[in-house]
């Protein structure tokens, strides 16, 4: 059975609400907050059983059902486990969120409340919006599922529809809850097409296909346009590098540009560039067979790029913004670029490819070098770049690399406030030499360890004259073994870090 989820804000008494389940916190030192405090008095004090029965810990993510409870109006309660109390955090509680989505879901309810006094601790109207839009991203990633013709499907009746209702603290948060819950729907949808986009099959996921999907981004909206540019059009631009890719696929390649005008004509746009491989077999660098599926993954960062345009879009951000996605799938063949090739990017420099596996620097170059056209504000390109960075910083965070330190820091809180974490890591000119070529400007891999640091200074080389960050998301965009599926990361930090730009 598929499962859809619909939220709403409404301001209301919690023990007065009619509902099919009314969702209370329990701290995992027994705290319960006021609000909780009076539904257990309202109900005879069947949560303080709960809790003194040793029944309910407290523990991040744990549930409990209270069933045929007499003296409030909803029919049911469920405790949610929220951990420490002191040192709660959003991480933590986006665990409890998706615990909370997931036995809903199982439980065949129809509606819910969740009742912010009921929650948290805290009343700081900041605070609360960041945990409304926390709980409905995660609400959403828990029960999002992967379908390959999901946008093909028709509602019919086996699709059960859950209602969340938020109430906040006050009357007087109700506005600031709505836009934190618009917010939130439009980064879980930007992100759940994150996520179909690199869950597809590189059968399917093509160039071609990435091309025909971001144009359906702009249909209908006079705010978004977009171009796609073929081979022969890069070859006239000289885009030997990106080309140099693609040499070994019968598929053809394309740079993909998508302008959002939701800025005035003199506010300079924002650039994103994603990297777009569709599949990655490492070319005649040919990687080993085991988990070459998930190379399918290699272009979550193109994925990314385009969900935050649709959640840009779909906020209508005062901002201008420019989606460049270079797409190209990197297959080895008879006409395929070999180790030892030197190639000549748009930018004029000559590039030495020791290692066609390193593919993804070689199509980012020149798709930067062509965003320079737009004079950005700013440049931040999101990669599934380098293994290296997976053996540093795992799953949890992805890498920042920039070469100007209020990008970085913005980048930062972004990825704070949102929950969607990064860690920068040096970009000093000491690791440049790593990539001294006798036959180039420059290798395309480097040499002494530091794989992702080096990789970043392989691109800082194309950016000199931007305010430019990298985003290396290779242990970030997807998850292995039994859940295995793509993250739709870095999405909710990039609309973040766009939301902050258009108040600004």
């Amino acid at each position: 059975m598929n499962s859809e989820i619909d939220f709403a804000v409404a301001f209301s008494a919690p023990e007065k609400v009619k509902s099919d389940t009314l969702i209370c916190g329990i701290y995992s030192d027994h705290y319960i907050t006021q609000s909780t405090a009076d539904i257990n008095r309202a109900i005879g004090g069947q949560i303080k059983k709960v809790i003194d029965g040793g029944d309910h810990s407290g523990k991040v993510g744990e549930v409990k059902w209270l069933y045929s409870v007499e003296g409030i109006n909803a029919k049911r309660i469920l405790l949610l486990g929220m951990g420490d109390k002191v040192s709660h955090t959003l991480v933590e509680f986006k665990k409890s969120a998706k615990a909370a989505a997931r036995a809903l879901h199982k439980s065949g309810a129809n509606n819910a409340l969740l009742s912010i006094p009921a929650l948290l601790t805290v009343e700081n109207e900041k605070f609360q919006r960041l945990i409304i839009r926390a709980f409905v991203e995660s609400s959403r990633e828990e029960l999002y599922k992967y379908e390959i013709n999901a946008e093909n499907r028709v509602k019919n009746s086996k699709n059960k529809t859950l209602k969340i209702t938020i109430s906040p603290a006050e009357r007087s948060q109700l506005k600031t809850s709505r836009e934190a819950l618009n917010e939130a729907l439009a980064i879980a949808d930007g992100s759940n097409l994150a996520r179909t986009l690199g869950n597809l099959p590189g059968n399917i996921c093509t160039p071609s296909y990435l091309a025909t999907k971001t144009r359906a981004l702009g249909r209908n909206h006079k705010s978004l346009t977009v171009k796609i540019l073929t081979e022969k059009m890069m070859e006239k631009l000289r885009m030997g590098a990106l080309l140099s890719v693609s040499k070994g696929s019968s598929e053809e390649a394309k740079l993909i540009i998508a302008e959002y005008s939701g800025g005035t004509k003199k506010e300079l746009p924002i650039v994103l560039v994603g990297k777009g491989v569709t599949f990655d077999s490492g070319g005649i660098s040919l990687k080993p067979g085991s988990k070459m599926d998930e190379m399918k993954f290699d272009m979550c960062g193109a994925a990314a790029v385009l969900g935050t345009l649709q959640a840009v879009r779909d906020l209508k951000l005062p901002i201008n913004l420019v989606a460049i996605v270079p797409a190209t799938e990197n297959l080895p063949s008879g006409s395929a670029t070999k180790p030892g090739d030197v190639v000549t990017s748009m930018s004029g420099q000559t590039i030495e490819v020791l290692n066609t596996d390193a593919e993804g620097r070689l199509i980012l170059c020149d798709a930067l070098t062509y965003s320079e056209r737009f004079k950005p504000a700013e440049i931040i390109d999101v990669a599934t770049l380098t293994g290296a960075c997976v053996v540093a910083l795992g799953k949890h965070a992805s890498g920042l690399m920039s070469n100007n330190d209020k990008l970085a820091k913005d980048i930062i809180t972004a990825g704070e406030s949102s929950g969607d974490r990064v860690w920068q890591l040096p970009l000093w000119d000491e690791y440049q030499s790593q990539l001294d070529s006798n036959f180039a400007d420059i290798a395309n891999i480097g040499t002494g360890g530091a794989g992702t640091v080096t990789a970043a200074c392989f691109l800082s080389r194309f950016t000199k004259d931007q305010r430019w960050a990298h985003l290396d998301i290779a242990g970030t965009a997807w998850v292995q073994g039994k859940d295995k599926g793509a993250t739709g990361r870095p999405v909710a930090l990039l609309v973040q870090h766009l939301i902050n730009r258009s108040k600004k």
